[in-house]
């Protein structure tokens, strides 16, 4: 089993630049492609990046695009998303998620993926 756990949210300013963290337990990390999503009260949970086991392939929601950068550190164990210039809509628990085998696949649904950490939150404020 796989265990995900997010950290690094918070309470901030528009504009600001947090960085959020997902350290994962398993013992083949480098093997896993990893995704970020994202749910605000009342809506459904929302792609917003990924980044595939070798890192050469990354892709990102247009909402976050040129501002939210996706890393992984295989060595750590762990994946980062870079959030700048934060604003008020990016308010929303974040969720780390793993997928587990396969080489290619619908990296923007939720579905697609096999194990999600408990979500950290990020809230923006005016």
């Amino acid at each position: 089993q796989v265990q995900l756990v997010e950290s690094g949210g918070g309470l901030v300013q528009a504009g600001g630049s947090p960085r959020l963290s997902c350290a994962a337990s398993g013992r083949s990390f480098s093997a896993y492609a990893m995704g970020w999503f994202r749910q605000a009260p009342g809506k459904e949970r929302a792609f917003v990046a990924f980044i595939r086991r070798s890192a050469g392939n990354i892709y990102y929601a247009d909402s976050v695009k040129g501002r939210f950068t996706i890393s992984r550190d295989n060595a750590k164990n762990t994946v980062y998303l870079q959030m700048n210039s934060l604003k008020p809509e990016d308010t929303a628990t974040y969720y780390c998620a793993a997928r587990i085998g396969g080489t290619s696949g619908s990296y923007w649904s939720p579905s697609w993926f096999d194990y999600w950490g408990q979500g950290t939150q990020v809230t923006v404020s005016s």
